[in-house]
């Protein structure tokens, strides 16, 4: 959607909300106060809605997604366990909650619900590459050069991981970052490095 018809949409919604104020309508336009960066806008609007609708899930979901565009970690954890207590085979709020406990630095919470993921939808190969990331080891890696090194604790440190990053390794640079968060959960320097090295991953992918 370009910027003009993502306005255009906003307008329509606006009007249409200001017709019915009570219609379930402010969630959809949530989401496009969200798509264009008006993520305050969103967020009071998700939560002027629930106040009415506590059990709209997918108004729920869009007020975790706009909070967790602006870094508020904790309280996307909040929603999303409220999520999962109603709908806990929800695919989007198993990855949404995987992807706050990732960024949170709690690798192993991240990959349960990424199993969870797995096991409703075998064929969702994201969820399973994503699973494999986090949870390899390079204690059983095939024995390559590298993966020798990486077995090595000496070698956990930001900058190896760094340098696995700026080389294209981004298996060994995962496999560095995770077993840092594992010790560390609050090492930033790992949490952004592991983000780093997803984005890589996702821009590779095409």
């Amino acid at each position: 959607m370009t910027d003009e018809a993502l306005l255009a949409s906003i307008r329509r919604h606006e009007e249409r909300l200001a017709k019915d104020p009570v219609s379930l309508a402010f969630a959809q336009l949530a989401d496009l106060y969200r798509k264009a960066g008006r993520t305050a806008d969103a967020i009071a609007l998700c939560r002027e809605g629930l106040v009415r609708y506590p059990q709209y899930t997918t108004a729920r979901l869009i007020l975790a997604k706009a909070l967790l565009a602006e870094g508020r970690l904790d309280e996307v954890a909040a929603e999303a366990a409220t999520m999962l207590e109603t709908t806990p085979k929800d695919v989007q709020c198993l990855r949404l909650a995987s992807d706050v406990e990732r960024r949170r630095g709690n690798i192993d919470g991240a990959a349960d619900h990424l199993e969870k993921i797995v096991k409703l939808d075998p064929g969702d190969r994201e969820a399973r590459a994503l699973l494999g990331l986090l949870r390899a080891d390079p204690q059983a890696a095939e024995s390559t050069g590298l993966a020798r090194v990486l077995r090595d604790d000496t070698f956990a440190t930001l900058t190896f991981g760094a340098t696995c990053l700026e080389q294209g390794c981004l298996e060994e640079a995962a496999a560095v970052y995770t077993r840092l968060l594992r010790k560390d959960p609050d090492n930033s320097g790992a949490r952004e490095g592991l983000e780093q090295t997803l984005r890589a991953r996702s821009r590779r992918k095409g």
